[in-house]
């Protein structure tokens, strides 16, 4: 007697638990601006808010970011929610996760910069190409604790400004090229001081990141507190 024959059916692919997936772009900036609440709060003193800040840009998976914000109030209930993963880039043109806005800087056999009385963007992404690129930073109005410069550099130069009283941060890499932040381990005495990270690769390329002595940014503790109170 034949047999009704049937197509295989493939066996279900097991997903992987929250706390393995890969970390993205918006789940850091949400445990960043959660970290950020925690110091403007009193939750957090200076010194282990950059030691947490430095983690969240080492580690990979959501459930590492998890531990950042286990002791803090992170969400309604207080349960850290992983961002929806998104089929486009980490934040759109118009703007990152959060309400923010993104600003981009592009240099191609050209020269680009920013600097002087300017507002920057919560996120700025910096690509040059046989190109130099300056942002500087030093006369910038900040109107977020949390200021992040992601830089792609081949065969071109790009240099960022911060004034002295700014926490500086850098995590990067490149191929045949240089990656560099100068002042990044020197204290800051303001808890509430702007922090600017700078995230870069480069390939036969030049990326520095710099803490201009004598630069200063006056009232920052109260500027900051009147925008998070307000």
């Amino acid at each position: 007697m034949d047999l009704e024959k049937h197509p295989a059916v493939p066996a279900p692919v097991p997903t992987p638990a929250p706390v393995a997936l890969r970390a993205s772009d918006a789940d850091r900036d949400r445990i960043a601006q959660i970290l950020g609440d925690a110091l403007a709060e009193g939750r957090l003193t200076a010194e282990e808010h950059a030691e947490r800040l430095d983690v969240l840009y080492a580690v990979k998976t959501v459930g590492e970011l998890e531990v950042l914000v286990r002791d803090l109030p992170a969400a309604p209930g207080g349960a850290y929610a992983p961002a929806a993963p998104a089929s486009g880039p980490a934040w759109p043109v118009s703007g990152p996760p959060g309400g923010g806005h993104a600003e981009n800087v592009v240099a191609v056999f050209s020269s680009s910069a920013r600097k002087g009385r300017w507002r920057p963007a919560p996120h700025t992404r910096a690509v040059s190409v046989f190109g130099d690129i300056t942002i500087d930073l030093t006369e910038a109005v900040f109107e977020q604790q949390l200021t992040e410069i992601n830089v792609t550099c081949v065969l071109g130069n790009v240099e960022v400004f911060v004034p002295e009283n700014v926490t500086l941060r850098g995590y990067g890499s490149g191929v045949l090229g240089n990656f560099e932040v100068h002042g990044e381990g020197e204290s800051v005495s303001d808890p509430q001081a702007p922090v600017v990270i700078v995230r870069g690769f480069t390939v036969l390329g030049n990326i520095e990141a710099h803490r201009k002595p004598g630069a200063r940014l006056v009232d920052l503790a109260d500027k900051l507190r009147k925008r998070l109170s307000g």
